[in-house]
């Protein structure tokens, strides 16, 4: 008979019967290559630029000039918030989508964490650019692209809340 733990858990129901945290992956995964991608070259002094050296902050320029002008010189908590995402972001949400596929309730505290802080980097990426002076041309197209990195996380938290990520 084999050795059985003392602490036994439930098998995780598949992630495609489960459409929120099907949904959250993707999201995340969306994320992750934004950060490093996009957030980690631009926040290391790569510019977004039509002659930009790094071609996906090349294919960003045209968005820059129309809703975000900021990306094209980055104020020092724009620069912040693009290594947030590529240094802390890209990196904790890999850990976060192996325990939320796993339905790990060891992911739970750092959930918490990660959601502090993304939707505090959140609130100061919205301030630079409501507040700055470039504010988005056209908030149905700026909003759209933006919220879901100010939402997402916020859906994470009260998901792991459910008994299926009980300690």
């Amino acid at each position: 008979m084999p050795l059985q733990s003392k602490r036994t858990q439930a098998m995780p129901s598949p992630i495609y019967k489960r459409p929120l945290d099907l949904g959250l992956l993707c999201f995340f995964s969306l994320s992750i290559l934004y950060g490093f991608l996009y957030s980690l070259p631009e926040g290391l002094g790569v510019p977004v630029a039509a002659d930009s050296p790094w071609p996906p902050l090349r294919s960003l320029y045209d968005w820059a000039v129309v809703q975000e002008p900021a990306h094209l010189d980055p104020p020092a908590n724009l620069i912040a918030a693009c290594l947030f995402d590529g240094f802390f972001q890209a990196p904790m949400l890999c850990f976060l989508m192996w325990g939320l596929i796993r339905q790990n309730p060891i992911i739970r505290t750092p959930v918490l964490i990660y959601v502090g802080a993304a939707v505090t980097n959140m609130f100061f990426y919205f301030s630079e650019t409501f507040m700055g002076p470039h504010p988005p041309q056209n908030l149905w197209v700026y909003l759209p692209a933006n919220l879901p990195w100010l939402i997402a996380p916020m859906i994470l938290a009260w998901r792991v809340r459910s008994k299926s990520f009980a300690a």
